[in-house]
């Protein structure tokens, strides 16, 4: 047999292999749906870098040893990354479309067109190889693509070994150097980063100051650099006796600090040369780190945050489920809020009440987006929009128990969200949460999209399913869907499952359309000893609908009336809630009526708890002349 031929029959054999195994996946997924849905595969990567700081250049030079796991079901061809320091340079996407937006990011705005050349953003590979061998790639701004001279096989894994250098950019959005709290490195999106592959294949979205979707992995990172700074970051120390922000003994030029983290999608750093670095034990072990600026303004509401983490960490576990590792950073840095696994970066001078807010959001994160991990580009809602809730709950919780200022109990937590949505709601420029987020025509447009519909998304569905059934569908979901990067469709099943409800016709509304939430009482008429209560759908939003009529000597019924598309009613936490028959939503209107008469009636109301994301309230009450 010739070399030739053998080698065919050889590649014939191995395909053949690999098509059976697909066939043989298949009829698992086919025959087994709920352990395909929960095991879903995705690629596996290990990293491993050595970098280097020049802090006189701001440059970083490093090695990255990747190993990467192909679990999926196809053949790769070929490998992409993120290079996201290009985009901090005039003439980039980023640039471009800031300066396009009608409502630019006030922290980008035209910055990066009047960069000049050592103030821009670069990744440069200066080399990348496979098993010694060099493989051709192309960059094209934020996004490189490496052509395999040997594909990677489902089952199989390839170490790829790439040499690179940065420029640190001046801090303009979320990475770079010098923000305007003065410290010195805010390191994200520092290092040539894989792009996730999954079902629907590779995610190559340049970057455009949105946010990032990436496998799960294990980073062993070594970073060298003068021996005056502190460094944080994410995972776990493994040389605090060298490396100890607060023995910094400077005997030698350089030091290195090795930091090791498993089943994290990134890595994140900072570094400043006057950084505190403050431990806070919990009870259960667990370590709360944070690293702010010494001699500043606020430095004493640091000390207060402590206990305040604390306690936020039980309330977020109490709502949602477990924190998976065993220590968190609050880092001074970045320009805002940004969440990393194990660590956040957050702007530092403010009062206690901002200070908490803005650490408990991006911790909250590290549940729906360390932990979950939805697709950011596609489903930003259900990071953002989830995480904003929950903050609010505890943001809630924490002024009960007196830990900060400002409870009232009249006010619900979700108050000031509803009415963001309310006043935005159904206005040309409101888009669906459908969109991708690169996509969107206004940044107004995707926060309210993001943040506040996908906030209420959870609001909505707690008013259909019930107190109960809603908390116990969400600590479901995030159990169930731990590191597997859940779509709506898995959130929504897990709903249905925990409230026994039809959902299809939220989800499509919620996400697909603008469509908005009105309902009036049109009239109330005597009928005999009875009252005739008529309501109209005058938005086009079918939702169930509660209301409250309410008698002269201040008694009261609570009536509930479900909508056809549920199936259902929804649980109630109060007594004696009068259930009538459902609202098919191919009508406008719906009557019905109860045995009171209509003069011991002192008024009517819908929405009694005020959770319906009703945009016209004034039509949701009726009042006796008396």
């Amino acid at each position: 047999m010739t070399r030739q031929l053998y080698f065919r029959r050889k590649r014939k054999s191995k395909m053949a292999i690999q098509r059976a195994v697909g066939f043989i996946f298949l009829i698992f997924i086919f025959l087994n749906p709920e352990s395909a849905l929960s095991n879903r595969w995705q690629i596996g990567v290990q990293y491993k870098m050595n970098i280097q700081l020049d802090d006189q250049r701001h440059l970083l030079t490093g090695n990255q040893i990747l190993t990467i796991y192909n679990e999926s079901p196809d053949t790769l061809k070929e490998l992409w990354y993120h290079l996201y320091y290009n985009a901090f340079q005039p003439g980039s996407d980023m640039d471009v479309r800031s300066r396009s937006l009608p409502d630019p990011d006030p922290r980008v705005k035209d910055r990066i067109s009047l960069l000049g050349s050592t103030e821009i953003g670069f990744q440069k590979i200066k080399k990348l190889t496979i098993k010694e061998r060099n493989q051709d790639f192309e960059i094209d701004g934020t996004i490189m693509k490496v052509d395999l001279d040997i594909p990677v096989a489902p089952g199989d894994s390839i170490i790829v070994v790439l040499d690179f250098e940065a420029q640190i950019p001046v801090q303009i959005r979320r990475t770079g150097r010098f923000n305007k709290e003065s410290v010195a490195y805010s390191m994200a999106q520092w290092y040539p980063k894989l792009c996730n592959y999954d079902e629907h294949g590779w995610h190559t979205d340049p970057y455009i100051a949105r946010e990032f979707y990436a496998p799960w992995g294990s980073f062993d990172v070594q970073i060298k650099l003068p021996s005056d700074y502190c460094v944080a970051a994410t995972g776990y120390l493994q040389n605090r006796d060298e490396c100890n922000c607060g023995q910094l003994k400077i005997e030698t030029r350089f030091r290195t600090w090795h930091f090791i983290a498993t089943k994290v999608h990134d890595f994140v750093w900072a570094a400043d040369k006057e950084f505190v670095h403050d431990e806070y034990r919990r009870k259960d072990g667990r370590l709360l780190q944070f690293y702010y600026k010494k001699d500043k303004p606020y430095s004493d509401t640091w000390k207060q945050l402590q206990p305040v983490m604390d306690r936020a960490l039980d309330i977020i576990e109490e709502l949602v489920g477990p924190y998976p590792y065993n220590t968190y950073s609050f880092i001074q840095g970045g320009d805002g809020g940004m969440e990393y696994p194990m660590a956040t970066l957050i702007t530092g001078n403010r009062p206690l009440i901002s200070l908490v807010g803005v650490a408990i959001h991006e911790w909250v994160h590290s549940w729906f987006q360390m932990v979950l991990a939805s697709n950011e580009s596609l489903y930003p809602w259900m990071d953002e929009g989830f995480t904003a809730y929950i903050e609010e709950e505890v943001l809630n919780q924490l002024k009960k128990e007196s830990y900060i200022p400002g409870y009232d109990e009249k006010e619900d937590a979700h108050f000031e969200t509803l009415s963001n949505f309310k006043t935005f709601a159904g206005s040309t420029k409101e888009e669906p949460l459908s969109t991708h987020a690169d996509h969107y025509e206004t940044n107004k447009a995707y926060g309210i999209a993001a943040y506040v519909k996908g906030a209420l998304c959870l609001h909505q569905i707690r008013y259909i399913a019930g107190e109960n059934n809603f908390w116990k569908g969400l600590r479901r979901y995030y159990e169930l869907y731990q590191f597997k990067h859940p779509r709506p469709d898995d959130f929504f099943r897990e709903m249905e499952k925990a409230s026994g409800l039809e959902l299809d016709w939220f989800k499509s509304y919620w996400i697909n359309t603008t469509k908005t939430i009105d309902y009036a009482i049109s009239e109330v008429n005597e009928d005999g000893h009875s009252t005739k209560i008529s309501l109209t759908r005058v938005g086009d939003f079918p939702m169930p609908v509660d209301i409250a009529i309410v008698m002269q000597d201040s008694s009261y019924v609570y009536c509930h009336i479900p909508l056809d598309l549920m199936r259902g009613s929804k649980q109630f936490t109060i007594p004696n809630v009068k259930i009538q028959k459902s609202w098919h939503w191919v009508d406008r209107n719906y009557n019905f009526t109860l045995d009171v008469n209509k003069s011991n009636i002192k008024y009517i109301l819908l929405d009694p708890s005020r959770m319906l994301a009703d945009i016209f309230e004034q039509n949701d009450l009726w009042q006796s002349e008396k």
